[in-house]
């Protein structure tokens, strides 16, 4: 529809692009409808092995969850998306770019910041925050003028690609409403699954590149984790979401792959690095993570924190075995570069501090606090 009216808003003549993320369409019928809706060209990308080496690469690095939940599927693709519009608006000499994008969503920063950051010079057109039209409008619109509907039967709102499937609908708006389970595709109710599910993941540098000894490219490992986890019963996300353009709203997705990948590179991460090496990446994780949500992927501090993270991966390598059995449980996890020793932790033959050495370090770890403690209760020193 919005092909039709920018052709007759503006009388402007449209190509249409469509970035394959790993999102699951008929991009033959997409294309079949563009031109129907009266577009000159239409051009598809395949994106799909440059998002998984670059954004997902970095977001499973970082641990990435949004509020502790979202593993940022869909704000992980948008500036992806927008560079490779760019990129063909610039090959085609356009002077404007346009996408549906409303005013009240995230993806509306996501999509012009990319836009601005890139193509300054380009008009950046929204359709949907122009026409005012509502979702009866719209139809109304299309049938008058001939365009083409897709038969779409479901009540909810989907948005996929290869990380993630999100869910909206006016019925799960209610965050006390159980969402009810036709909404899910990628996911099956864990009380459904009577095996459980044993992984073992590989990860070289902090990227998972094998399943149980099977080595795999990262899209064919993050589709195969998707369908398998899934079918287990894991994957499902429901929560409340502080979003960038100032309210809260329920969020539904689905994210085997990244749920499981994300909980296995943090426990690695355990086992490699120092104390206060972890504790300094949980803040720099959070903050790459919320300048990526926020729509802020051209923010220079994003790319100096993705320095440190690829830096600090060089040592996350190994195994880590999980079990999918109404939820997700990490079974065990070895790496070369594992600071954990079972000599020290051994508590039958392994090493021990003598009495002198134990009470020295007792009283020297506890100075500042007892100090304080007898200072501000009037007790001497």
């Amino acid at each position: 529809m919005a092909i039709h009216w920018l052709r007759e808003r503006f009388n402007a003549e449209v190509i249409t692009v469509t970035v394959d993320v790993g999102q699951d369409d008929d991009f033959e019928e997409i294309e079949r409808r563009a031109y129907a809706a009266g577009a000159s060209k239409h051009v598809y990308v395949d994106a799909k092995r440059e998002f998984a080496y670059g954004p997902v690469a970095m977001a499973i690095m970082a641990n990435a969850l949004y509020e502790d939940k979202y593993p940022l599927g869909t704000a992980l693709a948008r500036p992806l998306i927008a560079e490779k519009v760019v990129e063909v608006a610039r090959r085609e000499g356009c002077d404007a770019v346009a996408h549906g994008s409303t005013s009240k969503g995230n993806d509306q920063v996501r999509f012009n910041e990319t836009l601005m950051a890139l193509a300054p010079d380009l008009v950046i057109i929204e359709p949907a925050k122009i026409w005012g039209m509502d979702r009866a409008s719209e139809i109304e619109y299309a049938r008058r003028h001939g365009i083409p509907i897709p038969n779409i039967h479901s009540r909810f709102s989907i948005d996929d690609n290869l990380l993630s499937r999100s869910i909206e609908g006016r019925e799960i708006d209610d965050p006390m409403a159980e969402v009810p389970e036709d909404a899910f595709k990628w996911t099956v109710p864990p009380e459904k699954v009577r095996e459980p599910l044993i992984l073992e993941i590989e990860f070289k540098e902090g990227l998972p590149v094998a399943i149980n000894g099977e080595r795999m490219d990262l899209v064919t490992l993050i589709t195969t984790l998707n369908k398998v986890v899934g079918m287990h019963g894991f994957g499902r996300v429901d929560h409340v979401e502080n979003r960038v353009v100032g309210f809260k709203s329920r969020e539904v997705y689905e994210a085997p792959a990244a749920l499981t990948l994300i909980e296995a590179h943090r426990d690695l991460e355990k086992i490699v690095y120092t104390p206060l090496e972890y504790r300094f990446k949980k803040i720099v994780d959070q903050t790459w993570t919320d300048l990526v949500y926020q729509g802020l992927w051209h923010e220079p501090l994003r790319e100096e924190l993705e320095l440190l993270i690829r830096s600090m991966n060089k040592w996350v390598t190994g195994s880590v075995r999980v079990k999918v059995f109404g939820g997700l449980t990490v079974l065990g996890r070895v790496s070369p570069y594992a600071s954990y020793s079972r000599e020290l932790v051994d508590y039958v033959g392994g090493w021990y501090p003598s009495e002198e050495e134990a009470r020295g370090f007792i009283k020297i770890h506890t100075m500042h606090s007892l100090t304080a403690f007898r200072v501000r209760r009037g007790v001497s020193k």
